[in-house]
């Protein structure tokens, strides 16, 4: 009786808690360069972790977040509301040919992410325009020789069709890490449904909040054994011959899908220019100048916001490097110089628009940088950068036909940032629990990490052992704060858990139920009638294009 009176006068106590943030000194986010990148994406396997247990739920007592939410009324309507807009959106198969295919790829976008991002919009009850999808299904992203999975053999499967081993891009899994010679070997190259675009003479393009040379966009069109050979300094980095084997940039100006491209939008110059002028690349090219030598007049070259919005109205091909390394996160990015994901979308769909034909496009387009925010367990940046993503699909899909174009939106892997406690309705997500104290009598963060470097940013040393910091007096809304892990680790790992798939378009009911990841390039090609295996044409549901 005594124990249970002390739990609920702790909970009061909690409850009563001013949630008046204090001055920290917040750990400031580390520069953006291709050691710290290579640091977020390790080649070694992970270690299994002890079981946690869950403990009893405290006793609560919150107010609703609505008046109107006391009564069945209230929920009786909403859930006869979601009712109507399911039967009206899923009551006729859309089977009409894909004209144009757009893939939206959120780097790291877990559904946690998802779920701490609706509440960053303003409510638990808010929605993503993604979310509002007629069409919702769980991919299964371990790689072939790893449970959890990294951005470049989770690549080589929704674009190529095909599991890779980690690290590896673009590859079958006969590929080991760091073979170079074998990187050659063309019956185990993986080509992408960019590749059976361009092969229908459809138009096509790649966008990037990261470097375009990056694991994501390479899956579009590099074929490499490490994922981190993005110019030729890596290559060497790893006792290899970058005259035996090709970076990532090279392969982007010369591969035959890469050089095809009509856009490319996103950062890296520093992988394409030589030392001598403030890049990495140690053979002396600038493969800027060489694709714009290359494809003329007509190519564009872009290195600013404006630049990218006042394009030759002639413009067939563009390319655009907005940043030395990655695009800077959109809370410290200079709006005035650098374009939002939105913008980069825009200027894109109009030249894809153009120089279609007709047949239709292919659009790759990555909110990298999600990724990036939870590897150093930043989680503020990580739900902004993922509100900025879905402006992006919010535009593409306000400017495309449902009858003639799907989008695709999904997630490469997840993360290990939960959503936890018992807070209140509306509670601060980025804030304290305010629904029970630890068993150290101090507050906890709703969200956290199983790992990564916000471990030391939220312990002291007291005596012997370690304590945990007051959060009440940490500005934990403060952008680069470092949200708190449980074990410490340089850089947070990626989680092995299913991410979403949300479709919208003709055939979208194709991506329904929980499936292989690399299914998701076969359905789109069947929905647009691309590559030789089975597609609508193929069943005579649809003419190819012509």
């Amino acid at each position: 009786m005594l124990k249970a009176f002390s739990q609920v006068l702790t909970i009061l106590l909690v409850l009563g808690i001013s949630w008046q943030m204090g001055h920290c000194g917040v750990i400031s986010s580390l520069d953006d360069n291709t050691e710290h990148d290579h640091r977020m994406h390790p080649t070694f396997n992970f270690k299994p972790v002890d079981r946690l247990y869950k403990r009893a739920m405290p006793m609560l007592k919150f107010d609703s977040s609505k008046p109107e939410e006391k009564y069945l009324e209230f929920w009786n309507d909403v859930g006869q509301d979601i009712l109507s807009q399911q039967l009206a959106s899923k009551s006729l198969l859309n089977t009409n040919m894909a004209k144009n295919v757009i893939m939206f790829l959120g780097d790291g976008m877990s559904i946690p992410t998802i779920t701490a991002g609706r509440v960053y919009l303003g409510g638990e009850e808010k929605q993503f325009t993604f979310e509002k999808f007629p069409y919702i299904g769980l991919s299964k992203t371990y790689c072939a020789n790893s449970q959890v999975a990294d951005s470049a053999c989770t690549a080589t499967a929704y674009l190529g069709g095909v599991k890779a081993n980690y690290a590896t891009v673009g590859v079958t899994a006969a590929i080991e890490l760091n073979d170079c010679r074998a990187q050659n070997i063309t019956e185990h190259h993986v080509h992408s449904i960019a590749a059976w675009a361009q092969a229908q003479g459809m138009a096509t393009g790649l966008i990037t909040t990261t470097t375009v040379t990056h694991a994501s966009p390479a899956g579009v069109y590099a074929h490499a054994a490490n994922r981190n050979w993005e110019n030729d300094a890596e290559i060497l980095k790893t006792n290899n011959d970058p005259t035996e084997c090709q970076d990532i940039a090279t392969q982007l100006i010369y591969n035959e899908v890469g050089r095809k491209l009509n856009v490319i939008l996103g950062g890296g110059r520093e992988n394409f220019l030589p030392t001598s002028q403030q890049g990495k690349r140690l053979d002396g090219r600038n493969l800027i100048k060489e694709w714009q030598d290359s494809h003329g007049p007509k190519a564009a070259y872009v290195e600013t916001k404006e630049q990218l919005r006042n394009l030759p109205k002639d413009t067939e091909r563009v390319m655009g490097l907005f940043a030395n390394n990655h695009i800077p996160y959109h809370l410290d990015a200079d709006r005035s110089v650098i374009p939002s994901l939105k913008e980069m979308v825009e200027q894109a769909l109009e030249i894809l628009e153009k120089q279609s034909n007709g047949k239709g496009y292919f659009l790759f387009v990555e909110g990298g940088r999600i990724d990036h925010a939870h590897h150093d367990t930043l989680a503020l940046k990580a739900l902004d950068e993922t509100a900025e993503f879905d402006k992006a699909i919010k535009f593409a899909r306000q400017q495309t036909s449902q009858d003639d174009t799907l989008i695709v939106v999904t997630s490469d892997h997840s993360h290990t940032m939960s959503v936890a406690g018992y807070s209140s309705r509306k509670n601060d997500i980025f804030g304290i629990n305010n629904g029970q104290l630890a068993l150290d009598q101090l507050p906890y963060a709703t969200l956290s990490y199983a790992n990564g470097p916000g471990y030391e940013n939220n312990v002291f040393k007291a005596g012997a052992g370690l304590k945990r910091k007051n959060l009440k007096e940490i500005n934990m809304k403060h952008k680069d704060y470092k949200f708190p892990t449980t074990v410490p680790l340089e850089s947070e790992t990626h989680g092995g858990d299913d991410v979403a798939v949300f479709a919208s378009g003709p055939f979208a009911h194709l991506f329904t139920g929980a499936y292989e990841q690399n299914f998701i390039p076969h359905a789109m090609a069947y929905a647009s009638c691309l590559g030789s295996k089975r597609t609508a044409c193929h069943d005579g549901l649809h003419r190819q294009r012509q």
